[in-house]
């Protein structure tokens, strides 16, 4: 069986510090026979980030670094209304947060 694979922490270090991931074209390179065998099993990993990491693949995470998971109450008829607007209605209730805040500034 053949086992998906993900960097470990000091492989994936070392080759974000080279900034060589594309070949002259702009392509994504092939990874080296050393850097292989440097991956850890993806089933060596904690089973929480296993979790997240194929949520992400599935599409159900986005990435965003300045973003803090947190827990609000708002009313249901709110929530209705931005999941019926599409994916991702998630990050709409984040712009008109923000959309609030600026109009309404500390003086």
């Amino acid at each position: 069986m053949n086992e998906k694979r993900v960097w470990s922490d000091e492989s994936a270090d070392e080759v974000k510090n080279t900034g060589d991931w594309t070949d002259d074209e702009g392509e994504v390179r092939e990874l080296t026979d050393d850097e292989i065998k440097r991956m850890k099993p993806f089933s060596s990993l904690p089973a929480d980030l296993q979790t997240k990491l194929r949520e992400i693949q599935k599409g159900n995470v986005v990435i965003r670094p300045d973003e803090e998971q947190v827990s609000i109450p708002v009313s249901r008829s709110v929530v209705e209304k931005f999941k019926a607007s599409g994916e991702d209605w998630q990050a709409r209730v984040d712009l008109a947060l923000r959309e609030w805040l600026d109009q309404h500034k500390a003086s």
